[in-house]
């Protein structure tokens, strides 16, 4: 259900994302940033427009989308994508498309468990999981 996404959601756990980071062609000092940002999500819903925001101290990155339809996305670390967002079995399911030669494909799947939000990611056969506390 879509409305469970709704709402700010704290950092609280990162496994393997510095190798996902690499997989995908993140630079050495951008991952070092990115390992260290400690994000909040923010998830605002309106019908089968969605807005999520990534807050830290460091840089804030906001990716709006209809479900079901690809568009240009800007990654956090300045990578151009196609992006599209499908919602299936209660799993907020994304694919980007590397634009570049050079550059890899990625997938993410986020859901609640257990009252917490999990991401998994997979770019290139390696695989990153990010885990996020509702906040108070």
């Amino acid at each position: 259900m879509a409305s469970e996404f709704a709402g700010k959601w704290d950092f609280e756990s990162s496994e393997n994302f510095d190798e996902y980071m690499k997989a995908v062609g993140v630079g050495l000092i951008t991952r070092k940033v990115a390992n260290n940002a400690k994000p909040t999500l923010v998830f605002e819903i309106n019908g089968d427009h969605w807005t999520i925001k990534s807050l830290s101290a460091i840089k804030n990155v906001t990716v709006e989308f209809e479900l079901d339809k690809e568009f240009e996305e800007t990654t956090g670390d300045g990578r151009k994508v196609m992006s599209t967002f499908t919602l299936e079995n209660g799993k907020l399911h994304q694919v980007q498309k590397a634009t570049k030669k050079d550059e890899k494909d990625s997938t993410f799947n986020r859901y609640i468990e257990g009252g917490k939000l999990i991401i998994e990611m997979e770019a290139n056969g390696v695989k990153a999981k990010r885990v996020y506390t509702r906040a108070a």
